[in-house]
């Protein structure tokens, strides 16, 4: 959010035409400020080994409470999604799920080749994932709603 490719500043622009186009509203997506993703990469400088994916746990908003949000009063026209876009975001695939563990606030796919001793286990914090688990913005327990989505977009003085 707030960053380049940002859908809001587009939303905003459109929203003074009256319409705001929605390429599907199913379509969900992961939600992180660029304070929070630098604050992120920072944390995981000081506590990487090498090798290792960091994932942050989340929230997910959908794209027609975000339009809601920013537009309340417009109209929406579907228009279809474009090539190469997804309906969700997937930051833990189910193939990668058997070499990811869990912290409280992240996740941390290990390497598949261990270049350096270093062991994830209940020692330090992090716990194995179920068969099956996948992290993507649609089943995503951690939802925002609209009127969080506007708190956070008033906050960034955006709008």
């Amino acid at each position: 959010m707030g960053s380049r490719g940002s859908v809001i500043p587009f939303f905003l622009k459109k929203k003074t035409e009256g319409v705001l186009p929605i390429t599907d509203p199913r379509m969900t997506r992961f939600w992180i400020t660029l304070d929070q993703g630098v604050a992120f990469v920072l944390k995981c400088l000081h506590s990487m080994v090498g090798g290792e994916l960091f994932v942050p746990k989340l929230p997910s908003m959908n794209i027609m409470d975000l339009a809601a949000a920013i537009a309340p009063d417009c109209r929406t026209e579907i228009t279809g999604i474009r090539p190469g876009e997804k309906l969700h975001e997937v930051m833990v695939p189910v193939d990668d799920a058997r070499n990811t563990v869990e912290f409280d606030d992240y996740y941390v796919i290990k390497p598949q080749f261990h270049f350096f001793k270093r062991r994830f286990n209940e020692q330090n914090g992090s716990r194995p994932l179920p068969d099956g688990f996948e992290y993507n913005s649609e089943t995503n327990p951690w939802r925002l709603n609209q009127k969080e989505l506007l708190k956070m977009i008033n906050d960034l003085n955006i709008i």
